[in-house]
């Protein structure tokens, strides 16, 4: 396995019911949370919803890269007690929510929050101390 140190600039904490990192605004950040994310799940025994969330979360990193300069936060919550619901945030320092939007066939980009409006039980956005984050609940089957 090859380390990812020069690529996430900062974990806060992998080893609870949390995981969060902190990613450099590059574009090397959305492989490098696909799989941070992959090997977390893989840990909490979520495989089940490993590649959907890995998707979700290229797809939210990509949007930060595209419309804001600055570290990308990417957390997770696992599920606990009754609530089998995974609560994933992807946070930058951009304060405007992100505008779902419709893209048309020939359209190479635009697809991102339709993606995660489609695929997740509950999503939004929520204003923070120093930009927005993106969240998404993803139902854990049992």
């Amino acid at each position: 396995m090859t380390s990812l140190a020069w690529e996430v600039i900062g974990v806060i904490d992998t080893e609870g019911e949390r995981a969060e990192w902190t990613f450099p605004a590059d574009p090397g950040a959305v492989r490098a949370a696909r799989r941070v994310v992959r090997e977390r799940l893989r840990g909490w025994d979520l495989d089940c919803v490993g590649d959907i969330t890995a998707l979700l979360v290229s797809e939210l990193v990509t949007n930060s890269l595209s419309h804001a300069a600055g570290p990308i936060g990417v957390r997770l919550v696992r599920p606990a007690g009754l609530h089998k619901v995974l609560l994933v945030e992807v946070s930058d320092p951009l304060p405007d929510p992100p505008r779902e939007r419709v893209a048309r066939p020939e359209d190479e980009s635009g697809r991102g929050l339709q993606l995660v409006a489609s695929s997740s039980r509950r999503w939004g956005t929520r204003p923070g101390d120093a930009g927005k984050t993106v969240w998404f609940e993803l139902a854990v089957p049992e």
